[in-house]
Order: C-alpha cells, then sequence, then structure tokens
C-alpha cells in the first residue's frame, strides 16, 4: 500500500538544525531520536547516528541531555514525540502530522504518552506533568505562532486530535482507524488539521469587529 505523499519530519526540521538555537537543536535531537529508536531500538541506534539524522555535532547530544539512555528517556516518557512543531514552518504542520499519524512509532517501540499516565504509579502527578508539558507546547509555545482568534484553543484541539488519533490508531487500535485505506484516511485528517492552523474567514472577521 502506497503511503501518502508528505513531507519527512526529520528532513523539515532536522536538515536546518544548525542555524537553530539551543531550543530548535534540542527539538532536532529528539525529533531524530524518536525516529532512530522507533525503527532500530535502543541497542541499534548510536549517539553519531542521532546526530547525523539532526545535522548537527555528536558532543551536542551529551550537551543537551547527558548521555543516550538520558535522550530515551526524554522522547519516551513525554510528549517530546511533538517536539517538532517548536521550529517546523506552518505550512509544513498537516504534512508532518499526517506523516506522524501514518508513521508513529508503535506501542511497544514508543509507549504513549496517554498510556504512560494511565500507567503510572503516581497518577495525579503523571496528568499534571503531560498537563504542563501540552501546556508549555502546544497552548503557549505553537499558540504563539497562529494568527487568527482562539490561538491557544486551536493549539489544544490539535494537541487532541494528535494525541487521540494515535492513540486509537496505533495503541488501541480500533478496527475503522487500523483499516481504513490511506487515502481516505488522508482526506479526514487535512480536513480537521487545516481549520486549526487557519480559522474560516467569517470567524476571525467577527472577532476582529
Amino acid at each position: 500500500m502506497n503511503r501518502p505523499d508528505t513531507s519527512d519530519p526529520g528532513e523539515i526540521c532536522s536538515g536546518q538544525a544548525r542555524k537553530y538555537d539551543a531550543t530548535g537543536t534540542r527539538a532536532a535531537l529528539m525529533n531524530a531520536a524518536t525516529s532512530r529508536f522507533g525503527k532500530y531500538g535502543y541497542d541499534g541506534t548510536s549517539v553519531r547516528d542521532i546526530a547525523k539524522e539532526a545535522g548537527v555535532d555528536a558532543a551536542l547530544v551529551y550537551r543537551y541531555f547527558g548521555s543516550k539512555e538520558a535522550l530515551f528517556k526524554a522522547v519516551t516518557t513525554s510528549t517530546a514525540l511533538f517536539e517538532p512543531l517548536r521550529c517546523l514552518p506552518l505550512e509544513d504542520v498537516t504534512a508532518w502530522i499526517c506523516d506522524f499519524v501514518f508513521n508513529a512509532p508503535s506501542e511497544d517501540e514508543v509507549p504513549h504518552p496517554v498510556l504512560s499516565v494511565l500507567r503510572s504509579s503516581s497518577r495525579e502527578e503523571a496528568v499534571g506533568q503531560l498537563r504542563d508539558e501540552i501546556t508549555e507546547i502546544f497552548s503557549e509555545c505553537f499558540a504563539r505562532r497562529l494568527d487568527g482568534p482562539d490561538a491557544a484553543l486551536r493549539a489544544e484541539l490539535l494537541s487532541a486530535w494528535l494525541l487521540g488519533t494515535t492513540l486509537m490508531r496505533n495503541a488501541i487500535r480500533t478496527p475503522a482507524l487500523v483499516s481504513v485505506s490511506d487515502s481516505t484516511l488522508l482526506t479526514y485528517l487535512r480536513a480537521g488539521i487545516d481549520p486549526l492552523l487557519s480559522p474560516p474567514a467569517d470567524r476571525a472577521e467577527t472577532e476582529g469587529r
């Protein structure tokens, strides 16, 4: 089955990593690490592999994370999967999300953030941490990049779309989402994502009055 023509998230962010500030470089490393660990596992991935995919020097892995083990923990125990949204151009976001839904790591490779919370022995603390991370990445950082009204709401709806769709399709594996053709799913994904990035004109005009 052919995959839809979406951009490679590694190519979108990683190729520009050397031009980033500390936040952008860290995001590029986490994006590359998520990809490599998902494909090859912990033992099959080296620090050099991750740095090469991110387009930075391997020494920066140790500078920002301390060790390969710490980097692995960072990308498997939080919303680090969504770090690329900090640096992606807005015109590439829909393609990245579609690619992410189609090719997200399986539950065996990288635990889903929501399931990690449910499995936590300190549920209240885990919920608070997930909420703080979603707030920082989506409600604050990503929302600042959106034009038009209700930016924080639209950013949080985007996070709900991402978390919910990947949870149902890749972790819980509900029958319709698992069996749907790529082209049909792509159509619905774009229909849900695009309005969140660019609100309807009549809504923006109403808020501006």
